[in-house]
């Protein structure tokens, strides 16, 4: 919802498997410290500490509402001048990168000797050169960032268990990253192939 609408209407919720952290400060989300909360102003996930303060919703009939820092910030009309510190790189939200992004998708991520996991995998536009890597779609602080110059891709998979797999070193850095299929696959290669040469990549996400 734009500013002038917070409260006004109900907003649409993000659901809470949509993220794995806190929307406002980014802390992770456990299951014993973090209880995930909706603000009823923005519907972004919280945690209790951002979502700790309250406001006058209009479209709730003027009620009190848990909101969050951001909102009740608007809604009471008190601009918080800090809040507007430049985000850092990994701070650019997924949803807003994945909006406009040469290709995205879920693909399995292994570096070094730990297990694979699932990581929401980003190539934005404007940053054609970078991959970004989040744990879900709107997760707001991303979990790693690769600029893909000067990679090698080697893409013969190695294990039996993951065929549509494939390799990007660079002297001690490897990634290894493996997709649901050999379409999927074979979308990223043709991107990532491009970014190690520092060219800019075509849109895959038609």
């Amino acid at each position: 919802l734009q500013n002038a609408e917070l409260g006004k209407r109900a907003p649409r919720w993000i659901r809470d498997n949509e993220v794995t952290m806190c929307m406002k400060c980014k802390e992770p989300f456990n299951a014993l410290t973090r209880r995930r909360h909706h603000c009823r102003a923005c519907g972004h996930v919280v945690c209790w500490k951002c979502s700790d303060y309250k406001a006058h919703l209009e479209y709730d009939g003027n009620k009190l509402n848990k909101v969050c820092k951001d909102c009740y910030h608007v809604i009471i009309g008190c601009t918080d001048s800090e809040e507007k510190k430049r985000k850092g790189i990994l701070e650019i939200e997924s949803a807003e990168v994945s909006g406009n992004s040469v290709i995205c998708s879920f693909l399995q991520y292994m570096e070094k000797s730990k297990p694979w996991q699932k990581a929401w995998c980003v190539i934005p536009k404007q940053e054609a050169l970078v991959l970004y890597m989040y744990g879900a779609p709107q997760d707001v602080k991303a979990l790693a960032t690769i600029p893909l110059l000067g990679y090698t891709v080697d893409d013969t998979p190695k294990s039996a268990d993951l065929p549509h797999s494939f390799k990007l070193t660079q002297s001690k850095s490897v990634h290894s990253f493996a997709a649901d299929n050999e379409e999927l696959k074979q979308k990223w290669l043709k991107v990532i192939h491009l970014a190690v040469k520092g060219e800019t990549p075509e849109c895959q996400n038609e």
